[in-house]
């Protein structure tokens, strides 16, 4: 059974930092609670991003309520160096800026081919008397509106800008 501070009651087995450092693990010990020996790994990236004289400093001065989060962090933060030694975590989150990026970018060519589609239909059927028109579909809110009324679009393209949206309706009808 464990005990709130990472080590077997009755035997002791030091936590991961004591065993990776080759030191006796004290009983009061500020890494075993957030290092335990069945997790090697955690602290020897810790160990080798920030060293443990660093991480001890830091863990000292915190409350230890703050402790476990500072922790995930410095954990979080060494694993990153150790994937990306140059850019750590700004790295990933600077990946994850182009991936989003690229979907708005997405998202704004779908969105403005979808105003292509309805300015192509609403030409399409001039008098509003369409296959989408109140007269002939059978859903319940395109009879509430009326053939010209469009509010849905404003609700439909939140990222994309008028000046945008005329730019690709020109080209669009231009043969684009």
């Amino acid at each position: 059974m464990k005990e709130s501070s990472g080590r077997k009651q009755g035997a002791a087995s030091p936590c991961a930092a004591c065993k990776l450092l080759r030191r006796r693990c004290a009983q009061d010990c500020v890494f075993a609670p957030y290092f335990p020996a069945d997790e090697p790994q955690k602290f020897a990236n810790v160990h080798k991003v920030f060293g443990a004289s660093n991480v001890n400093k830091m863990l000292q001065e915190l409350p230890v309520h703050q402790r476990g989060d500072a922790v995930s962090s410095i954990v979080y933060e060494a694993n990153a160096r150790v994937r990306d030694p140059v850019y750590g975590c700004v790295g990933a989150i600077s990946s994850l800026q182009q991936q989003i990026d690229a979907l708005q970018t997405q998202l704004a060519l779908a969105q403005a081919e979808v105003v292509h589609l309805r300015v192509r239909q609403t030409a399409s059927y001039p008098h509003g008397f369409g296959p989408t028109s109140p007269s002939n579909s059978g859903s319940p809110p395109s009879k509430l509106m009326g053939p010209q009324v469009m509010p849905i679009f404003d609700m439909d393209m939140p990222f994309i800008s008028r000046e945008k949206e005329r730019w690709w309706l020109q080209r669009w009808r231009c043969g684009g």
